[in-house]
């Protein structure tokens, strides 16, 4: 698949995300690069709608760059739609996010949206999470010891750098990255990793699984519906 291939996929689900946007509504927009393509179709009926609530400041400077409002999360209550991408999502909704670093931010929005719409590339559909590096928010004093955590678990966990440096979160903390794990009961996992000192947030949507998939694929649009 060439690179400019999934780009046009990913502006299909883009576009095809349209329909699940509530007119007169405030609908919830996450993160990352399928997620800018929906931002820029957005922008085409924002007459349509009252504004969005962002999952993270990128998205927040593209969406008031095109003209959408924003509001804080505080400031409005449920969301009838929340509209994100993944890093990989399986047979039954569950997902892997957080390679663009705004999982917290994505994770609380779902949780205000009634329904989760993820869009994506066909290249992000797997029968077992974990190929995908699982993305963790953690307290930095922490980081030492929950690698050693995963250790005990099979996983290998780095931390997350940007120009040598620890990557810093929109939330002010860290990110470490983990390799090697097969998550065959996602729910159960993001359970127990979650009650972990010192994690904030780990990139597994199971409690904020997607309700419908846009699935970009060579034939069109696969819509996909989760129970």
């Amino acid at each position: 698949m060439t690179k400019m291939t999934q780009d046009e996929l990913k502006t299909q689900v883009g576009q095809a995300a349209l329909r699940y946007v509530v007119k007169g509504d405030i609908v919830g927009v996450g993160t990352g690069s399928t997620v800018n393509k929906f931002i820029e179709a957005l922008a085409s009926v924002k007459g349509d709608i009252k504004g969005a609530v962002s999952s993270s400041e990128a998205s927040t400077v593209r969406l008031k760059a095109l003209g959408i409002p924003v509001f804080d999360a505080n400031a409005v209550g449920e969301l009838a739609v929340y509209i994100d991408g993944a890093d990989e999502i399986d047979g039954q909704g569950n997902m892997v996010k957080g390679g663009g670093a705004a999982l917290t931010r994505e994770k609380i929005v779902a949780a205000q949206s009634r329904q989760f719409v993820c869009i994506a590339d066909e290249s992000k559909r797997v029968q077992t999470l974990g190929k995908f590096p699982l993305p963790v928010e953690v307290v930095p004093m922490a980081t030492a010891r929950l690698i050693r955590q995963f250790a005990g678990i099979g996983g290998t966990a780095v931390v997350r750098l940007k120009d040598g440096q620890p990557l810093v979160t929109d939330n002010g903390l860290h990110l470490i990255d983990v390799t090697g794990l097969q998550l065959s009961d996602p729910l159960a996992f993001e359970t127990q990793v979650s009650q972990w000192p010192g994690v904030l947030t780990v990139g597994v949507f199971a409690q904020q699984r997607a309700q419908v998939c846009l699935l970009g694929t060579a034939s069109g649009v696969e819509t996909l519906t989760f129970k």
